[in-house]
Parts: C-alpha cells; sequence; structure tokens
C-alpha cells in the first residue's frame, strides 16, 4: 500500500508552535523557531509549479496518464484539500482540464520551504469526478491509498444509519459601493435532520424570511459600504438521518409543474418517451431514466454555462456538475407524469472527521405509488458500485439547506426569484455579485474512521 504520514491540522498547529523535533538553533545556540506554513503558502506553490509547467508546455501542463501525454490547463485549487503534512511536506488536489471538456482530478505532494517548493508526486486520483483510488486514514495518523473498486462505502462517501456533525458556513462580503441585500439558507430540521443554530455572526440589519412556495428560511442581510470586508460566520448542529424511501401528506402534483431553468420541453418529452418505451411502471421508469442520465452526461466543471442546474443545457451539452444532473433527471421524469423535486446542501466527508468541504451539493427525489424515492445521480455517475444505492437513498453525512427552484420571499432580488439557494445571493443596486463562501465541519463522532 502507498502511504502518508498525515498530521491533523490542529497538531501541525502545536509542532509549528512547539515542535516535535529539536528545532534549529543559531550562531548562540538559541532555538530558531519554524516558518509557519499556511494554506495559501501551499496554494501558491502548487499554482507556481502548474503555471511554469503549464509555460513550458507552450500553454498546457503536460501529464503522462495511462501511456499518453494529457495536455491540460488548471481549472480549480482544491483549497479545501491543501495540507500541511509535517516539514517541509505538502499535500494539494488540483482539477485540470483538457481541451476535450474532460477533467482530471490531480493528487500533488509537495516538498520544500515557502517559495520555493517542488512536486515531489503526482497522481491521477480521479476522471470526470470518477474515483480511481480512495484515501483510508489509519489509527496511527498516517494515510494509504486503495483501490476504489469493491472499496467499502464509507470510503467512496457514503455513511450509512446517522452522522453528527458541527457545520460552519462562512462568506466574505466583497467591497460594496453601495447598499446591499444578502440571501442565504438557514436549514431547517424534518423528518431526517435535526439541526440547531449555535451562533449566527453577520454584519448588517438581519431579518429572517420564509420562501413562499416551499418553506425555507432564509436569512436577509441589509448591508452598506461600511461592511465590506465583513465576514458572515454561522454554526449549525447537525443530526442527519440516512434517508430512505419514504410518505409524506403533500400533494405531488405540484411537482410536475415546469421551472425556469427546468421548463416543459418537447425535446425533453421525446427523448423520455423513447427510453421508458415499453416501460409502464412508474418504478421502473424512473430507473431507464436514472441509468439514461448517467450514461449519457458527463461530470466536468470546466467552460462555461454548467453549475445552473440549466436542464436544456445539461440536455443540448450532456456535461455539468450535481445541479446540472438532476436538472435533466427532473425534466424527463416530469415530461412523461413522474413528479420530481430538487434540494441542496452539502456532502460532508466520510473519511475523515473534521476539514473542508468541496462546496455545494444537490439531488433529487421522484414519487410514485404514494412515496418518495430519494436519488443522487451524479455520485451514483462517480461511483459505478454505488449506483444501485443512490437509487432510493440519500447518506447519513449530508445537510439540506434549502429545497425547491425559483424560490420567492418578500423583499426578495430585484432579479427575480432565487434559482436555487446554497451560496449567498447579493444583489447591489440590482444585479448580482459574487461573495467567497466557504464550508467546513466538525464531527461528533469520534470513530468514524
Amino acid at each position: 500500500m502507498n502511504r502518508l504520514k498525515a498530521i491533523p491540522a490542529v497538531l501541525i498547529v502545536c509542532i509549528l508552535i512547539s515542535g516535535c523535533d529539536k528545532p534549529p538553533a543559531d550562531e548562540q545556540g538559541q532555538s530558531i523557531p519554524p516558518v509557519p506554513v499556511f494554506t495559501k503558502d501551499i496554494q501558491a506553490g502548487i499554482e507556481n509549479h502548474i503555471a511554469e509547467q503549464t509555460h513550458l508546455g507552450n500553454g498546457h501542463m503536460r501529464l503522462d496518464y495511462e501511456g499518453d501525454k494529457l495536455d491540460l490547463r488548471l481549472v480549480k485549487v482544491h483549497t479545501e484539500y491543501l495540507a500541511n503534512l509535517g516539514p517541509g511536506e505538502y499535500f494539494a488536489c488540483v482539477d485540470l482540464a483538457s481541451d476535450d471538456g474532460n477533467v482530471y482530478d490531480v493528487d500533488f505532494f509537495l516538498g520544500g520551504d515557502i517559495g520555493t517548493m517542488s512536486v515531489t508526486e503526482t497522481t491521477v486520483h480521479k476522471v470526470n469526478g470518477k474515483p480511481l483510488y480512495v484515501w483510508k486514514q489509519n489509527r496511527d495518523g498516517t494515510w494509504e491509498r486503495r483501490p476504489a473498486e469493491n472499496a467499502p462505502p464509507q470510503l467512496l462517501g457514503v455513511i450509512e444509519g446517522q452522522d453528527e456533525f458541527e457545520f460552519f458556513y462562512r462568506a466574505v462580503i466583497p467591497k460594496l459601493d453601495e447598499a446591499g441585500r444578502m440571501w442565504i439558507p438557514l436549514p431547517s430540521s424534518d423528518v431526517f435532520q435535526t439541526v440547531d443554530i449555535k451562533s449566527i455572526k453577520a454584519p448588517g440589519k438581519q431579518e429572517v424570511l420564509q420562501d413562499r412556495d416551499h418553506g425555507n428560511k432564509v436569512l436577509m442581510l441589509s448591508l452598506t459600504p461600511a461592511d465590506s470586508g465583513e465576514t458572515i460566520e454561522m454554526v449549525f448542529d447537525v443530526r442527519r438521518l440516512e434517508k430512505g424511501v419514504y410518505r409524506e401528506d403533500i400533494d405531488p402534483e405540484q411537482y410536475l409543474q415546469a421551472e425556469s431553468l427546468v421548463p416543459s420541453d418537447a425535446k425533453f418529452q421525446s427523448i423520455a418517451e423513447e427510453v421508458v418505451k415499453g416501460k409502464t411502471d412508474d418504478l421502473v421508469r424512473a430507473r431507464a431514466i436514472y441509468d439514461h442520465v448517467i450514461e449519457k452526461m458527463r461530470y466536468a466543471k470546466y467552460g462555461s454555462g454548467w453549475g445552473k442546474g440549466d436542464a436544456i443545457f445539461a440536455c443540448d451539452s450532456l456535461r455539468g456538475n450535481c445541479t446540472d444532473f438532476h436538472s435533466y433527471f427532473i425534466a424527463l421524469a416530469r415530461s412523461v407524469g413522474i413528479p420530481s423535486r430538487f434540494a441542496i446542501g452539502a456532502s460532508i466527508p466520510s473519511a475523515r472527521n473534521a476539514g473542508g468541504v468541496d462546496g455545494y451539493h444537490c439531488w433529487a427525489e421522484f414519487y410514485t405509488e404514494g412515496r418518495w424515492w430519494p436519488v443522487d445521480i451524479s455520485e451514483g455517475d462517480k461511483c459505478s458500485q454505488l449506483s444501485t444505492y443512490f437509487f432510493g437513498h440519500h447518506p447519513a453525512n449530508r445537510i439540506e439547506l434549502s429545497r425547491g427552484r425559483d424560490l420567492v420571499v418578500e423583499q426578495g432580488p430585484v432579479s427575480g426569484p432565487i434559482n436555487f439557494l446554497a451560496y449567498p445571493v447579493l444583489e447591489v443596486n440590482g444585479k448580482p455579485v459574487k461573495a467567497e463562501v466557504e464550508f467546513s465541519f466538525n464531527r461528533n463522532v469520534s470513530d468514524k474512521l
């Protein structure tokens, strides 16, 4: 097995302050404290490496993979996974894309000091979201790679039963030249999750709103230029149950209605009717649509158009992220009379107990014979051995931030209903403005690894 010494973040701080090895000394014999290395330094190190390699490759970073030379461009550095592994050892995870739109998640190990880091190992971890191997942390603090094939569900992102964790939602207000308003989801408790608000720290005037059609709670902040650069931090205690097929006393017919980016369209109906041809049972038809989306769609967060949950874009391009996968599924299912709905939140890492969360994640449900069936098609696409699990289950390690599309609240954005709500929606003078956002967590159960 490939093994990697790993040090939890809290111990890294301790090591940087006090040192576990004997620290170097100056000419007078006085200890010289080590220079702290922060994630921004690791990010700079890996970005410098990629920039140098891209320059040498005349605009592309060259990478050996399965006997081929890949020509790649930088898409994203996963800052939530940057890690200081000990003195002079670092880890970075980066998305790189080829010109044909395939996305490669690459693990880099680096060595050296701030400003002079060099890459010591490079390994392709995922291709279009599909893992080639998984990481497992051992009790002695080391990590090892394991083949993704036949890996246990926990190493593939699934915790069954229940999970408990603190969820941290942070956002930074950009520079404001005039007054603005921001809308942020406030997760609610339901049958499958219990959410307790531990703290909310935010500038400006605060109001809690509720959306008209789905009952989501929304925190609205009225901001001024004086709030520029301020940090919003919300902390939630979450207890989440694994979701299976369930009953709910609600009229499902409303979930046949079109939405702005999931319209009724003759093309969807034509595709869906062909997919379900000869099938009369809605459960069988829904599974056929689920399999069709997995077969046709490619998980690729590259280029433009993806990430809006635009079903037409997904249908035409056959690529995107979780919003696009599920919007396409919902559009097809509704077009053949199967009520379907959307929810969004975050997927909590299962193979570690604290740290960053890789942005939002979304999923869907469809209705048949008096029950709702949870589905997570983009996750089923990434791990074929879990595709059956994700047809009828959502694991416990996630938090739902909001549900539904085209959210309408009193005192809503001038631009109209909110497409979906996970990251903050900030509007200044009627125009959208992006705010930096970061999710992290701390699991309350110590023996999950």
